[in-house]
């Protein structure tokens, strides 16, 4: 079954393929789709490689809502516990739970990996922020 619909915004994240991580080459295909939300079910031309839509994002593994996890990234954000949060987005604890560690696991990675893309230090954006927000608030 194939759904030959061009999916620009995607790329291959299979290592071993030829057009791994390479945007718009219009070998990214919507195949299926599946789930109760009808998510899309890529596959790459170039390799046969089959993937969700979700695979390259923090949402990828989370069976809740995008919506839902956002609300609860915020409600954990805003200083609320993990029973607060639960109770106010209607979910269970532990799935709270398992969103916020996602998160900041996500968080770390995304951090570590800016850090080595640009070969700076922690301390360095943090002094660098901080100078910002002081010259900001002269002018």
């Amino acid at each position: 079954m194939e759904i030959s619909i061009e999916a620009v915004d995607f790329f291959c994240p299979n290592a071993l393929c030829g057009d791994y991580r390479k945007k718009g080459l219009g070998n990214i295909i919507v195949y299926d789709r599946y789930g109760k939300e009808r998510r899309k079910l890529l596959k790459c031309r170039t390799c046969n490689f089959k993937f969700s839509e979700r695979r390259s994002t923090f949402f990828f593994g989370l069976h809740t809502n995008e919506s839902k996890i956002r609300e609860v990234i915020l409600y954990l954000l805003d200083g609320k516990s993990f029973r607060e949060t639960a109770i106010a987005a209607d979910i269970d604890k532990d799935t709270v739970q398992r969103i916020w560690k996602k998160f900041v696991v996500y968080c770390e990675e995304s951090m570590d990996s800016l850090l080595k893309e640009f070969n700076i230090k922690l301390e360095d954006i943090i002094t660098l922020l901080y100078r910002r927000s002081k010259k900001g608030g002269r002018q």
